[in-house]
């Protein structure tokens, strides 16, 4: 399927850094909640990640991540995930988030 370019704009994905993250036991598969900061204009927002395969919670402070910052909040369990972090399967379908190479101001936009 192609897409446009004005369609590629309507997916606000930007850079942020992880502020605090803690094991999510209460859901079905093994999950980390994360508080991203996004800066001053978008601010922290959080969201659960199955991402316990790679990452461990504590190592997780101060890492840049990119997410998908403008879809609706979902419920999931007793928590409210508002953003989509971003990530690519490995060859058994775990989650490797996907990063950036050198620091950069968190809220920049992917372009």
């Amino acid at each position: 399927m192609t897409i446009s370019f004005d369609d590629f704009l309507k997916v606000d994905v930007r850079v942020g850094t992880v502020t605090r993250a803690e094991p999510f036991p209460e859901v079905r598969k093994p999950a980390i909640k994360l508080w991203v900061d996004f800066g001053d204009a978008i601010g922290e927002k959080k969201t659960s990640a199955q991402i316990t395969k790679y990452f461990e919670p504590e190592k997780l402070i101060g890492r840049q991540v990119a997410a998908v910052v403008n879809f609706p909040p979902k419920q999931i369990g007793k928590f409210m995930s508002e953003i989509l972090v971003l990530g690519f399967p490995d060859a058994e379908g775990a989650v490797v988030l996907l990063s950036v190479d050198h620091p950069v101001p968190n809220g920049g936009r992917l372009f």
